[in-house]
């Protein structure tokens, strides 16, 4: 083994034992987990009340192993404030919870460092940052086997996808690092290599959806399920994740916000590109059909398939599918 490997092995491991020991596929081989995208808090704002109605309606009605936040938490100041209320429904459920940023979260008084220092401090909160990589957090969770707490059986990747590019000819939203690009491959063969060779299932989340997102709902072969209100807000540059992704081999599924009014997941070169569901309130543009909701995402041990749907008010369920089984590729 080289030791190019051995080293990434370890820095894994160091980096994510601590956290990934509290999560773990249940008796049955499940492990569930809640998206929740775009809650855009304003404090002190009526507006947001929705959004708290509705992570509380979810959160009782799923109980969840792991509750996802992808991004764009708060929308005004004072920042604290609103990450507190945000995050009130997991916490006074004492719920385990990951944060990743979204373009607007370092936009109400308080730096992407500062925001996670806040987080660092939260009874249940796993979110963290991988030093010398762009962005703040990039950073792996893993789920340990139902029969062995001590082995890896799947892998969730976390990346800091960033805000808005300086670059005065494009002026649009940034785009995933080579360097980020770079961690996650290292990350990917290292878990890989203490496998015995073999792929863990994997997912990913971020916040800007990747240029794959548009390339795939424009092919007519592409399957698709859910609402596409809009084309993605994907960067003008494509840096080569999804790219890395598909030759890596291991990762399933991504999930990102951003979108408002985008709830789809659609069937790409054998990678479920997946929307959550918005979640805020009526702080910003948020006309989806049905309102508010979260996605659901059930995990089997052992298996790279998984189980999802939304869930909006009412305990209504809409969208529900099992990928790859209900949407065999085409093309």
């Amino acid at each position: 083994m080289k030791r190019t490997t051995i080293t990434a092995i370890a820095i894994v491991l160091v980096a994510i034992s601590a956290m990934a020991q509290t999560l773990r596929f249940s008796k049955n081989k499940t492990f569930k987990i809640v998206q929740f995208t775009d809650v855009h808090w304003i404090a002190n704002n009526p507006a947001s009340d929705i959004a708290g109605e509705r992570m509380n309606e979810v959160l009782d009605a799923e109980k969840p192993d792991l509750v996802i936040y992808t991004g764009d938490l708060v929308f005004g100041a004072p920042a604290k404030d609103g990450y507190m209320k945000a995050l009130e429904p997991v916490l006074k459920r004492k719920l385990p919870f990951a944060v990743t940023f979204g373009n607007h979260d370092d936009e109400s008084g308080m730096s992407r460092e500062e925001l996670l220092d806040l987080l660092k401090t939260l009874p249940g909160n796993l979110s963290t940052s991988t030093e010398g990589v762009s962005g703040v957090t990039n950073y792996v969770l893993t789920v340990a086997s139902s029969a062995d707490a001590n082995k890896d059986a799947a892998v969730l990747y976390f990346f800091d996808s960033h805000s808005y590019t300086k670059d005065e000819e494009l002026k649009h939203y940034d785009w995933i690092k080579p360097d980020q690009i770079s961690w996650y491959t290292t990350c990917s063969n290292g878990f890989a290599a203490a496998n015995g060779g073999k792929k863990l299932p994997s997912m990913a989340f971020f916040h800007i959806p990747l240029p794959e997102y548009n390339e795939a709902v424009s092919n007519e072969n592409a399957q698709m399920m859910g609402y596409r209100g809009e084309a993605a807000c994907s960067p003008k540059i494509n840096s080569g994740l999804f790219a890395a992704m598909r030759s890596q081999g291991d990762i399933v599924a991504t999930f990102v916000g951003h979108d408002h009014i985008n709830d789809y997941l659609v069937n790409w070169r054998s990678i479920a590109l997946c929307y959550g569901r918005y979640t805020g309130g009526g702080t910003v543009y948020n006309h989806i059909p049905g309102g508010n909701g979260a996605r659901v995402i059930e995990l089997t041990e052992g298996s790279r398939s998984f189980h999802t749907y939304i869930r909006i008010a009412g305990g209504r369920i809409i969208n529900e599918i099992t990928y790859p089984d209900d949407l065999s590729p085409k093309q």
